[in-house]
């Protein structure tokens, strides 16, 4: 068994030894390792821009205005499937836009002190600090924002329909169920409206 090392380790010397020698097999393991080096660099600069392209891509806050849109077009189109409604246009407006609730840390600190004299007390004073700072994360583009805990959605203040058959009762009762089902909010808040 070691007669067979030995032979297949010489082979092996004798192999490299004739590649170092010849100077054109020296050449092609040259390029070819070069063109190895040029592929791994190629295969980072591509998984870069895959990345960036799934940043971009991802959801992106909605301003009220574009709520408030959204909820008008969804309802438009529960509002027209209604029988007796007809064509329909809605109205949506807000209370007030989507808010976020940070995630802070806060470090409190008191401090007493007492004047004494003649062992007597003469003066207490205490200082009471609170100190509020809002924790932040680092995006991938290295920017610092606040860490986000919830969102709270705008709030509902009311809905205006106009259909083709908002002068009937039932067609109105039905409207205000969908509508108020819909959003969660009271059929205080929701007007049905015939149009011209």
């Amino acid at each position: 068994m070691k007669t067979d090392n030995s032979g297949f380790k010489e082979e092996k010397e004798s192999f490299f030894t004739k590649l170092a020698e010849n100077e054109m097999y020296r050449k092609i393991v040259i390029v070819v390792g070069l063109v190895g080096i040029a592929l791994i660099l190629l295969s980072g600069l591509l998984k870069n821009d895959h990345t960036e392209a799934k940043t971009v891509s991802s959801p992106t806050e909605i301003s009220a205005e574009q709520y408030a849109a959204q909820l008008e077009t969804k309802l438009t189109e529960i509002v027209t499937r209604i029988q007796g409604a007809g064509s329909a246009k809605v109205l949506v407006t807000l209370e007030r836009g989507t808010q976020y609730v940070y995630a802070t840390e806060e470090k409190k600190s008191n401090k007493t002190t007492q004047d004494k004299s003649d062992g007597t007390t003469t003066k207490n004073e205490a200082n009471d600090n609170t100190e509020t700072t809002y924790i932040l994360v680092k995006d991938a583009d290295g920017a610092q924002r606040a860490l986000a805990v919830t969102e709270v959605q705008p709030i509902i203040k009311g809905v205006v329909v106009v259909c083709d058959g908002g002068d009937d009762p039932t067609v109105q009762q039905n409207v205000i169920s969908a509508v108020t089902t819909a959003l969660d909010i009271s059929s205080v808040r929701v007007c049905v409206i015939k149009a011209k």
